[in-house]
């Protein structure tokens, strides 16, 4: 596979783990707890999609390292809110795990191509 092959199937993951993060969010009880952490977690996950957009974008080497960095940062942001709903008992448990399962290996596939980078 081709790094324009990966970064298209990659750009398309974080589309989807987005949209599910929104799904999500619909089975959420609105309360001032959850009115705070889904804006959180909204945040957080779309983000993750936007900055490796713009390391795919990037004009250097040290452009595209912050990028990746952010998304690592971004995607384990999005880890301890979801962390945060289940322990809260928030939301749809099936959906929950998966975006949980799902933000890990963001996390590992990021990682991995920032420490390729040094």
């Amino acid at each position: 596979m081709t790094n324009e092959e990966f970064n298209e199937l990659f750009r398309k993951r974080t589309i989807i783990f987005a949209l599910k993060v929104i799904e999500f969010l619909e089975t959420v009880p609105f309360n001032s707890a959850t009115r705070v952490l889904s804006f959180q977690i909204c945040k957080s996950a779309t983000s993750v999609g936007a900055n490796f957009r713009a390391f795919c974008r990037g004009r250097s080497r040290n452009e595209r390292h912050a990028k990746i960095c952010i998304v690592v940062e971004e995607a384990d942001e999005s880890v301890y809110r979801l962390e945060l709903f289940a322990l809260a008992k928030y939301g749809d448990e099936k959906l929950l795990t998966w975006l949980t399962t799902e933000s890990i290996e963001l996390i590992k596939i990021t990682t991995s191509i920032k420490h390729s980078m040094k």
